[in-house]
């Protein structure tokens, strides 16, 4: 209960600091927690990241300078998605129609401290998620026929990573560590699908319940509205905890070389539920509302195996790698969902992304201009996860290149500033399959990330 009660704490500071939820950009994961890691392409295996390195390979933790270190920190990231009905030639643009998603920020605060050859560190970020917002004029708000329904497309997901992390030094060339992480996801969803989408979904053996004879006897049925949103600076339409862990070792090969491996366990989250509204649209009796209970059941954050590589060129210079292997196909077969009317009648829907497991490599450097300047860049090129034909408008999780620079500059030895900017290149994907969109879609996807930390070691 002390570890709930903790852990409830941290989390409620986090959202107090950050506010909203972040656009994830590795899927809905961040490419790279704290400037640091940012600043160089995301890399975080084998080197010092700061305190962010915990959720990634917690080993990373014994490289700190100092007993001990406080690091607080914010992610400012602005998005460019853009969704083009190819039969129409309609346009739909993601941005703030509200005061529930974008521009997004998300939290970062963490403390470590060295007791002999074992350090350990708390944290609270946000690890990832997304964000969309179409509003309710644009053509996916549109029921089968046409007709404007007004009604909301869009999504946030915000995904927060509470680990409690150690790191052993086991002699001079080798170093372990683990972490057991807290984590919290909550998301709002606004969706709309069409009628045939409905019945593709129907005939596919994926809508079944009380609610699918009512649905397909509503007269000129125009679609179905899932509406799950608290529309809000704070909150979440569902939301539930859970937790996850991962283990890491660094081995010094050469007094300039240093090779990391780290292992992240899928994460065990519970079913995601609050209060929803199913609203269907018949062309003929208008819109009609269903209050009721929603799930999204074992949505989940895949596992990863991380293994990277630190070089220092010259005392100066330094040189980092990263190749990251990140399983998907395990948790995002399906996005499963559960509705219970107040007034009775239940309607459960396999929405099919049938994701792919990924793979990642990250290249940075960095270069000690000064005792006070320190440069970095990087790169990163991710395969993609989504496949085109389960692709959804409200979840175009598509950037796979990013560019990278940042710096750090020291006011003293103890007390820093690190910043980094990175840039998702713009990517295009299309989907003209049934149950995902009715009409062929594609959305070209391109962001800016900002990250600033302020890191003390005492």
């Amino acid at each position: 209960m002390m570890q709930q009660k903790l852990a409830a704490g941290l989390a409620g500071t986090a959202i107090m600091l950050g506010g909203q939820a972040a656009w994830a950009t590795d899927v809905f994961r961040l490419e790279g927690i704290g400037a640091v890691s940012r600043a160089m392409g995301g890399t975080a295996v084998a080197h010092d990241v700061g305190p962010g390195g915990m959720l990634t390979n917690p080993a990373t933790l014994s490289l700190m300078p100092g007993e001990q270190q406080a690091m607080v920190g914010f992610d400012l990231v602005t998005t460019d998605i853009e969704v083009r009905d190819e039969a129409t030639g309609a346009k739909a643009h993601s941005g703030t129609h509200s005061r529930n998603r974008g521009p997004y920020v998300a939290p970062q605060a963490a403390y470590s401290r060295r007791l002999g050859n074992l350090v350990v560190g708390v944290g609270a970020f946000a690890q990832g998620g997304l964000g969309t917002e179409y509003g309710s004029r644009s053509f996916l708000s549109n029921g089968t026929g046409g007709a404007p329904t007004g009604l909301e497309n869009s999504s946030r997901l915000l995904v927060l990573d509470i680990p409690l992390a150690a790191s052993y030094r086991v002699s001079e060339a080798l170093t372990v560590g683990a972490s057991l992480d807290a984590m919290w996801q909550g998301l709002n969803l606004d969706l709309l699908l069409g009628a045939d989408q409905v019945g593709s979904l129907i005939a596919g053996g994926r809508a079944t319940g009380a609610l699918v004879p009512v649905l397909g006897g509503i007269p000129a049925l125009q679609g179905a509205h899932f509406s799950l949103t608290k529309n809000k600076w704070l909150g979440s339409g569902v939301d539930a905890w859970g937790f996850a862990g991962r283990l890491g070792m660094l081995y010094q090969a050469s007094p300039a070389t240093r090779l990391g491996a780290a292992y992240t366990v899928k994460s065990k989250i519970d079913d995601l539920q609050g209060s929803a509204t199913l609203t269907a649209v018949s062309g003929l009796a208008g819109q009609i509302p269903l209050a009721g209970k929603i799930k999204l059941k074992d949505f989940q954050m895949p596992a990863r195996l991380d293994l990277g590589l630190h070089h220092r060129l010259t005392p100066q210079w330094e040189v980092a790698a990263d190749l990251s292997r990140v399983f998907w196909e395990d948790v995002m077969k399906d996005i499963k969902v559960a509705f219970v009317a107040n007034a009775g009648g239940d309607l459960n829907i396999l929405l099919p992304q049938n994701y792919k497991d990924q793979t990642v490599f990250a290249v940075g450097t960095a270069y000690a201009l000064t005792p006070r300047w320190t440069l970095r860049a990087g790169a990163r090129v991710a395969s993609q996860a989504l496949r085109g034909n389960t692709l959804f408008a409200v979840i175009p999780a598509t950037p796979t290149k990013h560019l990278s620079l940042g710096f750090t500059y020291a006011f003293s030895p103890s007390s820093k500033i690190d910043f980094a900017w990175s840039h998702a290149l713009r990517e295009k994907m299309a989907n003209r399959s049934l149950p995902n969109t009715s009409d062929p879609i594609s959305v070209a996807h391109s962001q800016d990330n900002a990250t600033l930390n302020y890191s003390l070691s005492f």
